[in-house]
């Protein structure tokens, strides 16, 4: 059984440390990816300004994410993670996070993304 470790804005992850975190698009294709900055990387994400996978599918809103102390344990949960089918994946996200609710819906001043 999976258990919940998402943190809240107010925890590690948030404020700049390492973070391993879930993003998805509307229709739950699901990225997984590390960082040392989650509102940096979540931005990123929901501007369109990386080219690739997350803007092919326009994956903008963070569903899950944890964090992490050490770069070798974040680096070694997105591993884990990235080696998972996709219903286990959806399952973790489901188990934190069962409407799928952007967690950084409010993180950003509203702005028109052109990938959209």
């Amino acid at each position: 059984m999976i258990t919940c470790r998402v943190l809240l804005l107010k925890g590690v992850a948030a404020d700049g440390g390492l973070s391993v975190r879930c993003m998805a698009s509307r229709s739950q294709v699901v990225y997984t990816g590390v960082t040392n900055d989650l509102v940096r990387r979540v931005n990123e994400h929901r501007r369109g300004l990386v080219s690739g996978f997350t803007r092919k599918y326009r994956i903008t809103r963070l569903v899950y994410f944890e964090g992490f102390a050490d770069i070798r344990d974040a680096i070694a949960r997105e591993k884990e993670i990235k080696g998972w089918k996709r219903l286990r994946k959806i399952s973790l996200v489901e188990s934190c996070n069962p409407t799928w609710k952007d967690l950084a819906k409010n993180w950003f001043l509203p702005f028109s993304n052109p990938f959209l």
